[in-house]
């Protein structure tokens, strides 16, 4: 096995990391069951939330073992590079069978959230929306900012913290990230997987350009070029498979 815990996690959560399987298997407070799972489990009071990376195949099974970071290692290194912006890591693991990775768990602290950026988006009558969207275009610039590209910046992967007077923000499913300087396109185009109404999108984009300090209806234009585009592809797909598009 390999292995990795936040130096603050240390002592308190060795045991718990090391027999993760046992305390994974045991709870039944699965919040997401897919294709992997992410369980609530409380250890020493501290609430955690564990994702379970299941690799299916031998392929995948040799290129993360020879070749690439599993998505624990990476969930984990990014979260700490990250810093703030998400939840507080508390470590990863990795289990072998005959030297091939078999599966991994990435572990981190709890965050309290009161819904994701989809309700706001979904909800109309929701109070404050509009003023969510525009704390929610600051926080994507100080992502930016600190050269942050999420490439699955989509609703379910973006937690708001309702507060007295403000919003706290955090993002998760951060395996999958790009740490660069980002041009006015990336930026703008990482809005697109939100599949906001145009009205949304043009709400979110003002308060945006005007943070980078360039021209309103020209960051509208590209984000909503991206947008559509975005939309139009997956529709495409849909409705090649038969499903209902409602645009």
């Amino acid at each position: 096995m390999k292995y990795k815990i936040n130096p603050i996690y240390e002592k308190t959560f060795k045991d718990f990391l090391l027999n993760i399987r046992k305390y994974f298997n045991q709870n039944q407070n699965s919040i997401h069951k897919a294709r992997n799972e992410l369980k609530i489990i409380s250890y020493n009071d501290v609430e955690t939330v564990v994702k379970s990376f299941k690799v299916p195949n031998i392929i995948r099974r040799l290129f993360y073992t020879y070749f690439r970071d599993t998505k624990a290692k990476k969930s984990y290194d990014n979260s700490v590079k990250i810093g703030k912006f998400t939840p507080t890591p508390i470590g990863y693991i990795e289990f072998f069978t005959q030297g091939l990775l078999a599966d991994s768990y990435f572990v981190a602290k709890k965050f309290d959230y009161d819904f994701t950026i989809k309700e706001p988006i979904v909800n109309k009558d929701l109070v404050d929306r509009k003023n969510i969207f525009r704390e929610f275009a600051k926080f994507t610039y100080e992502l930016h900012e600190h050269k942050i590209y999420h490439n699955d910046y989509s609703p379910g992967n973006i937690l708001i913290k309702r507060d007295e007077t403000d919003y706290t923000f955090k993002i998760v499913d951060i395996n999958r990230m790009k740490f660069k300087e980002l041009s006015l396109d990336e930026r703008l185009k990482n809005f697109a997987k939100l599949w906001l109404l145009d009205e949304d999108l043009t709400t979110i984009v003002k308060e945006y350009a005007e943070l980078i300090h360039e021209d309103k209806q020209k960051c509208i234009n590209i984000a909503l070029k991206y947008s559509h585009a975005l939309k139009r592809k997956i529709n495409m797909k849909k409705r090649l498979k038969g499903i209902e598009v409602v645009d």
